[in-house]
C-alpha cells in the first residue's frame, strides 16, 4: 500500500503541475494479483484495471498492461511470484512495452514491483534476471520478510528508486525521541521482533545460506510437481521453476472427481493442500497449488506423494456426484 501511495502522489503532482485533473487514477494490474492491490484502489479510491487471465497466459504481460494504460494511470503493478501459480510476471517486457507507450503516446507509466515472495528468492535463484531496479522504469520494490525472507508473520519491505520516487509529503518527521526521525507507515507502535529475527538470519545464513534454502525448496518442488505429472490425472500449470510455488489441474476429461474432493481427503491425512477457482476470465478453471518452505523435507514430499496416490486411486474407484456450478463455486478446501 505505501507502494501505491507514493505512485498516486506522484501521479498527482504531475497533473496538477499541468493544470490538469486530479480525479481518475487508475492502477493496472493482472487479475491474479494479491487482496493487498484490491484494497489499496477501494481505500484510496482508485479505479483498478484487471488484465483477465486467459488460457495459456496465466499472468499479465507487456502488451496487455499497456493497453490499459492513459493518462490516467498511476502505475502498473508487476508480480514477482504470481499469488495464483508462482509464475513470475515479466518485468522487462512490460517496462518495454510502457517505453513503447511512452514513445507513442506520451504517457509516462512507473512500474511497482510487488516482489513479496520473488523478491527473497530471485536475486539468489535467478541472480541475471532483470526484475529490479535494473529496469529503469522500476520506481519502488516490495518484499515480505515473513514469506521468503525466513522471519515469521509481521515483517515486510519496500525499496524506492531514489528519494525522488518517494514524495516529501508523504513522510512524517518527529522529534519527541531525543532526535528528528522519519516515518512513513500506515501502522502506528510495532514491536522490533521481526526486524531483529530479520537482521539475524541476514548475518548467519548471508548470501549463500539464502541461496542454499531457496535452492532446496526449488529442488523439493520440481521433485514433486515431476512426480505428480506421472500419477496421471493430472495436468501442470506451473512446475515450481520461479517460486518454489506450482499449481495443477485435473485433465478435463477427468469427472468423476474434482480437485475439490481431492483436498478434502488430503485434509482427512493432515494436508492442507487448497483447492480454488482461478480469477476472471478462468472462473471455470479450478485447481490446486502447492507452496514449498524452509522446513519442508524431501521426505515429507514422498509423503505427500504416497497419500495423494492413494486418494486418487480411491475416487477413482469411487466417483463423486459433483454439485451444480453455483454450489461448486462455494466450496472450499478449509475455513480459518
Amino acid at each position: 500500500m505505501l507502494g501505491g501511495m507514493a505512485l498516486l502522489w506522484r501521479w498527482r503532482a504531475r497533473r496538477k503541475a499541468a493544470g490538469l485533473d486530479e480525479a481518475r487514477p487508475n492502477l493496472v494490474m493482472g487479475s491474479n494479483v494479491q487482496v493487498c492491490w484490491e484494497k489499496f484502489c477501494r481505500y484510496w479510491q482508485v479505479e483498478p484495471r484487471y488484465v483477465p487471465m486467459v488460457p495459456g497466459r496465466l499472468h499479465l504481460r507487456g502488451a496487455e498492461a499497456a493497453a490499459q494504460c492513459d493518462e490516467n494511470t498511476i502505475g502498473v503493478v508487476a508480480i514477482m511470484g504470481s499469488t495464483m501459480d508462482g509464475s513470475y510476471e515479466p518485468v522487462l517486457e512490460i517496462s518495454q512495452a510502457l517505453d513503447q507507450l511512452q514513445a507513442d503516446h506520451g504517457h509516462d507509466v512507473p512500474v511497482h514491483v510487488d516482489g513479496a515472495s520473488g523478491g527473497f528468492v530471485a536475486p539468489f535463484l535467478q541472480p541475471h534476471l532483470e526484475w529490479d531496479f535494473r529496469v529503469p522504469r522500476v520506481a519502488s520494490i516490495n518484499a515480505s520478510g515473513h514469506k521468503y525472507g525466513l522471519v515469521y508473520p509481521g515483517v515486510g519491505w519496500i525499496l524506492w528508486r531514489s528519494p525522488d520516487a518517494l514524495p516529501d509529503d508523504l513522510v512524517f518527521r518527529v522529534n519527541y525521541l531525543g532526535g528528528e526521525m522519519p516515518t512513513f507507515a500506515l501502522n502506528f507502535s510495532r514491536p522490533g521482533a521481526q526486524v531483529a529475527a530479520q537482521y539475524y538470519n541476514f548475518v548467519r545464513l548471508g548470501h549463500e545460506g539464502y541461496r542454499h534454502v531457496q535452492q532446496t525448496c526449488r529442488d523439493i518442488a520440481l521433485h514433486l510437481s515431476g512426480e505428480i505429472a506421472k500419477i496421471g490425472p493430472f495436468e501442470l500449470l506451473t512446475e515450481g521453476r520461479d517460486l518454489p510455488v506450482f499449481a495443477f489441474k485435473l485433465r478435463d476429461d477427468v469427472t468423476a472427481y474434482s480437485v475439490f474432493d481431492l483436498s478434502e481427503r488430503l485434509r482427512m491425512r493432515g494436508w492442507q493442500v487448497p483447492a480454488y477457482t482461478f480469477p476472471a476470465d478462468l472462473t471455470s478453471t479450478a485447481v490446486m497449488r502447492i507452496v514449498i518452505r524452509n522446513g519442508f523435507s524431501l521426505d515429507l514430499a514422498n509423503l505427500l506423494l504416497d497419500d495423494l496416490r492413494k486418494h486418487v486411486k480411491i475416487l477413482e474407484h469411487h466417483p463423486q456426484i459433483q454439485p451444480p456450478p453455483e454450489i461448486q463455486q462455494m466450496r472450499r478446501s478449509f475455513k480459518h
